[in-house]
């Protein structure tokens, strides 16, 4: 939620072009427009009252993309205004930078000003940079913010190619772009996996879950792959005015729950394969995915062709370090499969179990359809050594 409209007015959309000084420089209530006093409308007290938390969105430049004014230069008294304010993320943009961009130390001074600003307030705030993954964001951003952009603007599109997003990788990109398909956003992500961690995230942009432009299993896709890589899971559609389909996807408890597992993960892609027709004519790729979790593992098999592929994996061959655990048994659960199918695709139906007492070298059969993706969560149920551990701390 952002804090400019309609309950609040910025008085001074440029304070810098109209010369008002630093210290004159405060964000206004419209007491007049809305009849109300600053003292008793307090937003964030309504918004924290319902159990959520509150952010607001400016630019490390001297305008935001919105024009409206942004906060470079102004960054110790707009952090202190937010704290204020009492706000709890900030999402910081890229836009009329002034051209302090187009190598890391100059990007990183830029942002590092709002970072050590919002630090001064000792209020906890969530600093999310958006500067679009230029200047191998990935590479310095972990020391001054908790997220990152890696990419120019995502668009509703599965994997269409559009020359506003012009890069084939988002390392050394010159021009970010906007336009970006999901499916491009997710091949940027692959190499930078590495640079993400507990307090420290790669952003892969809002999701566009339930806003028309793709399909339920391309919608899946998108959500599950975000969670699983641990980008933040930013809502990009009305939340006011959507089906139930949109609903149930975006609530898979399964998927929040490891984006939220406290190891801090992401998957990585440790496998690509070329999907081909009958005819033997490339059709996409099939990619596998794995990663860690606190008590266990979660391996998800995306298919970007528009036909359904079939294959087969163990656990030990995707995720080596199950191997240290060779006589773990696991239960694993298809994240994606209806727990009762007569209910069709409805909210908190997700999740079959695909057995107990399986072991990290049992083969599973997996058949994922055209541009859908399979995500399979392998909970660890009986740890032999875990068990001589705990009997020795006895």
């Amino acid at each position: 939620m952002h804090l400019n409209a309609p309950l609040t007015n910025l008085i001074h959309p440029s304070p810098i072009q109209n010369g008002f000084p630093m210290a004159s420089r405060r964000f206004q209530v419209s007491t007049t427009r809305y009849n109300i006093t600053p003292r008793h409308l307090t937003v964030a007290d309504k918004i924290h009252a319902m159990g959520l938390k509150i952010g607001i969105y400016s630019s490390a430049g001297t305008m935001t993309c919105g024009r409206r004014f942004g906060s470079l230069g102004y960054e110790e008294i707009d952090a202190k205004t937010y704290k204020e304010w009492d706000i709890d993320y900030l999402k910081y943009d890229n836009c009329y930078n002034e051209g302090q961009a187009g190598y890391d130390l100059i990007s990183y001074d830029r942002y590092a000003k709002m970072s050590r600003a919002l630090s001064d307030t000792g209020r906890p705030i969530v600093y999310a940079m958006c500067n679009w993954g230029e200047d191998g964001t990935w590479n310095w951003a972990p020391t001054i913010a908790h997220s990152w952009r890696i990419s120019g603007d995502i668009t509703d599109v599965y994997d269409g190619f559009d020359d506003r997003c012009p890069c084939e990788s988002a390392i050394n990109c010159k021009l970010p772009g906007f336009h970006c398909s999901m499916m491009r956003i997710l091949d940027f992500a692959a190499p930078l996996v590495q640079k993400a961690g507990p307090g420290h995230w790669n952003d892969l942009d809002m999701l566009e879950v339930g806003n028309g432009g793709m399909t339920t299993a391309e919608y899946q896709t998108h959500f599950a792959m975000w969670a699983v890589i641990k980008s933040p899971l930013i809502l990009g559609n009305d939340p006011m005015n959507m089906d139930a389909v949109t609903k149930a996807i975006i609530t898979n408890k399964w998927l929040i729950d490891i984006n939220q597992d406290l190891q801090g993960e992401p998957v990585v892609r440790i496998r690509k394969t070329l999907v081909k027709n009958p005819h033997g004519e490339t059709i996409g790729v099939a990619q596998i995915w794995a990663g860690g979790l606190v008590q266990g593992a979660v391996v998800a098999i995306v298919n970007s062709s528009p036909d359904k592929y079939t294959t087969n994996y163990t656990l030990q061959d995707v995720y080596p370090s199950a191997k240290k655990l060779s006589g773990a048994k696991y239960e694993v659960i298809d994240l994606w499969a209806l727990t009762d199918p007569s209910k069709g695709v409805v909210e908190g139906n997700w999740g079959r179990s695909l057995g107990k007492a399986l072991s990290s070298a049992s083969y599973l059969s997996v058949e994922v359809p055209g541009h859908g993706t399979t995500v399979h969560r392998w909970n660890i149920i009986d740890d032999p050594h875990r068990k001589v551990l705990l009997a020795k701390e006895l």
